[in-house]
């Protein structure tokens, strides 16, 4: 059965963040998924990779044809889902296509923010993941190690990223819509990942009152905050100190919302309705939905924060010409590379056969030799038939064929054979 490259899965363009967060993977639960995956579809998933971020949740297949019809209703089992609410969004890569895709992805082309790198990154883990999990195999490695080597490429030789307001960035410019001089501003970040850290470093440069991280990792709120002479809190105290902040962002990998209405309610009440700006990067979330309605409160999801950063895409519609242009020769080389492992199967064959032929003629060479024959005439003896042997196919093929097929082998035969002239 033949194996397909496939790439599956749903993002921000095809689905919203309501559906999004109901599909995302924990890092700790990929290896699960994975071994789950392979578990479902047997032989017919040979290799699988997961990419799970706030934007988009993608499977990497190495796969036989019939499984991507029902890779749906897998990942709707999976988490828990009816397959009609999930199907609308999901979208399908087979082959060069699929290979382009992830070029894209990686190369930040697909992302909410045109060029972002952080999505190099989180591909890295995945693909890291699924090794871990046994899950990769030649044909992934293969497709990965190109993804890394093109989006390197797209970001040296073009300005794909020149012109690029970060989803941090834009957290503060929205902020500043709010409060103007964020001087007098307290912020709370939840969560230490990369995505606070990238939030951190760009509300630290605007110097606001104070900046305090919230984190269930105690060790590393403590790393985080001392690098911008911050300070720390529990989780636990979040609930009470809530209404001391203006600003509030957060990304955890809970899979509950940290921040409910009742929570927030009580702090505005607490503040005395000033207003307060909630940013929330995380998928699934972490702050209810129901708080955006609340007054005082401007909650931005990641899909709000994207629709601000894409104001800046065509300053950088130049950059994306080269970098597709880059993509599109890529693809070519890595199908070229996938269509030379087709045949494979075919050249072990010949040489299997070949080498029987070999031996068999050696033998007979051995034996004529231990019984003192003259070796002159046994290496002649086995030129000759060696040479007949791999020329009787050749012939016999070329003798019993007719018209366009015997032009064919005609023109093929001095490429096979490097020392035959042509005779017509």
């Amino acid at each position: 059965m033949s194996v397909d490259v496939l790439t599956f899965g749903l993002n921000h363009v095809s689905a919203p963040v309501a559906v999004r967060e109901r599909v995302a993977f924990p890092i700790d639960v990929l290896k699960p998924a994975l071994d789950t995956l392979r578990a479902t579809f047997g032989t017919g998933v040979r290799e699988a990779a997961i990419l799970s971020t706030c934007n988009r949740t993608e499977i990497y297949c190495a796969a036989e044809p019939h499984v991507a019809e029902r890779l749906p209703e897998w990942m709707a089992d999976f988490n828990s889902l009816r397959s009609a609410e999930l199907t609308p969004h999901l979208y399908r890569y087979n082959q060069n296509e699929a290979v382009r895709h992830a070029f894209r992805v990686a190369s930040g082309l697909d992302s909410m923010v045109l060029g972002e790198p952080q999505i190099l990154g989180q591909m890295k883990d995945a693909v890291r993941a699924a090794n871990e999990a046994g899950s990769l195999g030649t044909l992934l490695h293969q497709l990965f190690q190109r993804t890394f080597s093109v989006a390197k490429e797209v970001r040296t030789q073009t300005a794909i990223g020149a012109h690029s307001v970060s989803m941090a960035a834009a957290a503060v410019r929205l902020a500043e819509r709010v409060f103007g001089d964020l001087s007098q501003a307290k912020v709370l970040f939840i969560g230490a990942g990369e995505m606070i850290e990238l939030c951190a470093t760009h509300f630290a440069a605007v110097n606001p009152c104070s900046i305090v991280v919230a984190n269930r990792t105690q060790e590393r709120a403590e790393s985080l905050a001392s690098r911008f002479m911050g300070s720390t809190m529990k989780l636990a105290d979040v609930p009470e100190r809530l209404a001391d902040f203006d600003v509030v962002v957060s990304c955890t990998a809970s899979t509950l919302p940290i921040l409910g209405l009742g929570m927030v309610e009580r702090a505005v009440r607490s503040r005395r309705h000033r207003p307060v700006v909630m940013v929330d990067l995380a998928v699934p979330r972490d702050i209810e939905t129901e708080v955006g309605r609340l007054d005082d409160v401007y909650l931005y999801t990641v899909d709000d924060l994207g629709r601000f950063v894409q104001r800046g895409a065509d300053a950088r519609q130049a950059a994306v010409v080269q970098a597709e242009a880059i993509i599109d020769t890529q693809v070519q080389h890595y199908m070229h590379w996938l269509s030379t492992r087709a045949i494979v199967p075919a050249i072990l064959d010949v040489q299997q056969s070949v080498e029987k032929v070999r031996q068999h003629e050696l033998e007979r060479a051995r034996r004529m030799l231990a019984r003192g024959d003259d070796p002159a005439e046994v290496i002649e003896m086995l030129a000759h038939g060696l040479t007949q042997k791999y020329m009787h196919g050749p012939m016999a093929e070329l003798t019993r064929s007719e018209g366009a097929e015997r032009e064919q082998l005609l023109d093929l035969l001095p490429r096979l054979l490097p020392s035959t002239t042509r005779r017509r």
